[in-house]
């Protein structure tokens, strides 16, 4: 039994778009539920736009994403002379044949279909003529001799049976007049090379795919099967741009979303299995297959990646989290990263990964824990504190001090012995305590905010406020 593989070919010439991480998933993913191979192709043939920052991009992403190939990436400049000699056993057998035109035959071609109302095209000049003609010396381009007569077809995996009359499809380029391969010719010799058997793509490729054909057509290979994803759209149904929100996978990671959120949203984003939402990668790798995909374009729905990101989030493992909102501390400059604001956060996780969407959100939330009296206080902080309440907390710090192991059990009942002696409502009691500790009017279960700071720092920061 052939053993399936499947291949990412991202071109690096930009960030790691949504859709193109989508597209590396269900490859990724494809692969494993049916015990094959995923595989890693660099398409770096456009040597002005290709830049080495891009294939770090592209290989952190997928990295970040748990996304690995199971062999050595490939590099498509790597393989010019593959490409080439293909091209050449083409010409050879007379499938291609050499074009002499020059850029101004070309562009007067292209005029001469427009004022006719024709797709520009190539019209076959160089054909059927006989190369002697040509100009003594004169620069050549390798073009495939496209079928003239007749349909092809394409069993696509995602949009069905696609038919295309071979009269539409023109004698493409293989080889341009500088000996460098086109992308279409490339990509086809690297997939019969690299024994791919499916290729899963964005819809935008199906024109392509009916042009890659043809070169496995005429050098006798086996086509791949092909799957067309269709593309993702704004939530307006419109093309996804920036004015709708983050686009690339780099943008998303700084926002503070985690990679399994961000893949399980993008694995349900075209893909459907039932009423699940969240899936573990086990999950996703045991029930994801291509049949499962529609046939229409989907819309990003960020709240709704919002929301899932949250799910995952409050079941994210404590060290991580308090690994990632120290490494975001770094970049605020009021907020120590020492190992005592360490172990604070670490304290205090459990409580603030409950109310979190987002790692930014995270860190915002945990940043008091870092922080120097006297402390910055919101609006709402500021009005808690009011004279009577200032008064109330100088009461409250006494009792405090006296509590002998400062556990959220032994705080909880301080304050609620506190406010039934002062016959107060617990909320009046624990509100203003948060705003003095904490700068604000939100954080954990007001014991647990308490017991992460320890005594000491708890009368310090209720000190400040009440010699402020």
């Amino acid at each position: 039994m052939t053993t399936i593989r499947t291949r990412f070919a991202p071109s690096p010439t930009g960030l790691l778009h949504i859709g193109n991480a989508r597209a590396a998933l269900f490859n990724f993913l494809f692969a494993r539920h049916h015990g094959g191979e995923f595989l890693l192709r660099i398409e770096d043939t456009d040597r002005e736009r290709s830049t080495q920052q891009a294939v770090d991009v592209i290989f952190d992403g997928l990295a970040w994403m748990g996304i690995e190939p199971d062999e050595e990436p490939v590099f498509q400049s790597s393989r010019e002379d593959r490409h080439r000699e293909v091209a050449l056993e083409l010409l050879e057998k007379g499938l291609a044949y050499k074009c002499y035109c020059t850029p101004e035959e070309l562009h007067q071609m292209r005029e001469d279909a427009k004022a006719k109302g024709l797709p520009p095209r190539y019209n076959g000049m160089w054909r059927d003529r006989d190369p002697s003609e040509a100009p003594a010396g004169a620069p050549f381009a390798v073009r495939i001799k496209a079928p003239r007569e007749g349909e092809a077809t394409i069993n696509d995996l995602v949009q069905g049976e696609v038919r295309v009359a071979n009269a539409e499809l023109d004698d493409m380029i293989i080889l341009r007049s500088d000996g460098t391969p086109t992308y279409q010719h490339a990509v086809v010799v690297d997939d019969h090379d690299m024994a791919i058997t499916h290729v899963i793509r964005g819809d935008d490729h199906l024109t392509n795919t009916f042009r890659q054909a043809m070169i496995y057509r005429a050098m006798g290979w086996e086509l791949p099967r092909f799957g067309h994803l269709p593309l993702i759209h704004g939530p307006d149904g419109a093309k996804l741009s920036k004015r709708h929100g983050a686009q690339s996978v780099v943008e998303f990671r700084e926002m503070g979303y985690l990679p399994e959120a961000l893949c399980n949203y993008l694995l349900r984003l075209g893909w459907g299995h039932g009423d699940a939402e969240i899936l573990s990668r086990e999950e996703q790798i045991k029930l994801f297959d291509i049949d499962g995909v529609g046939r229409s374009p989907s819309r990003m729905d960020y709240a709704k990646l919002l929301h899932i990101n949250a799910v995952w989030l409050r079941q994210a493992d404590d060290e991580r989290l308090t690994n990632d909102v120290m490494e975001r501390f770094k970049k605020m400059d009021d907020v120590s990263v020492d190992e005592t604001t360490r172990a604070r956060v670490a304290a205090l996780m459990p409580g603030l990964k409950q109310r979190a969407r987002t790692l930014v959100e995270l860190a915002e939330s945990a940043a008091f824990l870092g922080r120097q009296v006297p402390l910055a206080f919101n609006d709402k902080a500021q009005k808690l504190l009011t004279p009577e309440a200032r008064t109330m907390l100088g009461e409250l710090a006494r009792d405090l001090a006296a509590v002998p192991d400062f556990t959220p059990e032994a705080i909880d009942t301080t304050l609620r012995n506190f406010a039934e002696k002062h016959e107060l409502k617990l909320g009046k009691v624990a509100q203003p305590v948060r705003a003095a500790v904490t700068g604000s009017n939100t954080s954990p279960g007001i014991d647990a905010t308490l017991q992460a700071l320890g005594k000491d720092e708890t009368l310090a920061r209720l000190g400040a406020v009440l010699h402020g």
